[in-house]
């Protein structure tokens, strides 16, 4: 792959201190920001919720083949950084990513932030830090015995949300709800971090390709050993409901793996719920324009090298989209 001219380079990201890729599972905004970092000379910084546990690599697809372009492994970070079985959050995220930018940018490069957990990439281009909420073993006392469909209607009934994560368990539900809680009786978001002026691009992905690439990679995980690989975790001693707390695939094979599904019940309701992850990340993207982010938005059709050159060449002026939504 040829590199770009640096001049250009140069003209293209100047006033950014960061270059952000952004879009839903299965739009290829992997492969493209490891592409652009090698043909640039940086490293990625990952926004991925649970792309940070070790040992859970086909489930959260992590596919770090993608991070290999002609031969060479582009670096990464906030991959594999905590054990399987952990709670990672914001604030610990937060905190990880500012020594990983930093990291970068005193190598003199500009860092790439790549993900599609939209609160991640929110809170660090905010620069906003929410407190580190402890458990309320009370508040989970009273909360233990309702369903799903009850803990979201709690959930509502706070005005400002400031734990706007999945929560596709009850105990995800819980834990948003304890934040809520906490939070009513502290201080407001403190800014302990600066904004970052951070061009974004977004990967957007015609629903229907969408829809049929989520199906074709959900039937080669499995074929790949996904089931093997959540067996493995529940026999190293992780309890089965540590692993439905991460939600999705880990979820629902856990489920069929501890004999309360099917397995045409797992896959049919496991692939519906991440099409619906899908749909949500969209919505949040979008939400995040509604809220002051210029986001350029790119078809994930578009030839690499093209997507390559809109970033190396950008201008600040953007009065028009170049590529529809």
């Amino acid at each position: 792959m040829n590199k770009p001219d640096v001049k250009s380079l140069d003209r293209g990201v100047m006033g950014y201190e960061m270059i952000t890729i952004l879009g839903p599972t299965a739009s290829g905004k992997t492969k493209f920001a490891a592409a652009l970092a090698h043909a640039i000379d940086t490293e990625i910084i990952s926004a991925d919720s649970r792309q940070v546990y070790r040992d859970m690599n086909i489930g959260t697809g992590k596919d770090l083949a993608d991070y290999i372009v002609d031969d060479q492994i582009v670096p990464y970070h906030l991959i594999d950084i905590c054990p399987a079985g952990e709670k990672y959050n914001l604030f610990r995220y937060q905190h990880d990513f500012h020594k990983a930018f930093s990291l970068i940018k005193n190598k003199g490069k500009i860092p790439i932030l790549c993900g599609g957990t939209g609160l991640y990439i929110e809170s660090v281009l905010k620069g906003y830090k929410l407190l580190d909420v402890p458990e309320n073993p009370e508040l989970r006392r009273k909360l233990k015995d309702k369903n799903l469909t009850e803990l979201e209607e709690i959930l509502k009934s706070y005005k400002k949300l400031h734990n706007k994560t999945e929560v596709d368990s009850t105990q995800r539900a819980i834990r948003a709800i304890e934040i809520e809680k906490y939070y009513l009786n502290q201080e407001p978001d403190k800014q302990d971090y600066p904004p970052i002026n951070s061009l974004i691009i977004g990967i957007n992905i015609d629903r229907e390709l969408r829809r049929k690439k989520i199906t074709f990679r959900l039937k080669t995980r499995l074929e790949e050993g996904m089931l093997d690989e959540v067996q493995k975790l529940l026999d190293a001693g992780i309890a089965a409901n540590d692993l439905i707390y991460y939600g999705l695939e880990y979820k629902y094979l856990t489920l069929y793996l501890t004999g309360e599904t099917s397995y045409k019940e797992m896959f049919e309701q496991l692939e519906i719920a991440i099409h619906q992850f899908a749909k949500r990340q969209m919505t949040w993207f979008r939400g995040m324009e509604r809220r002051g982010f210029d986001i350029h938005w790119l078809d994930a059709e578009m030839p690499v090298e093209e997507k390559i050159a809109f970033v190396t060449n950008h201008h600040i002026n953007f009065s028009t989209k170049l590529y529809s939504k």
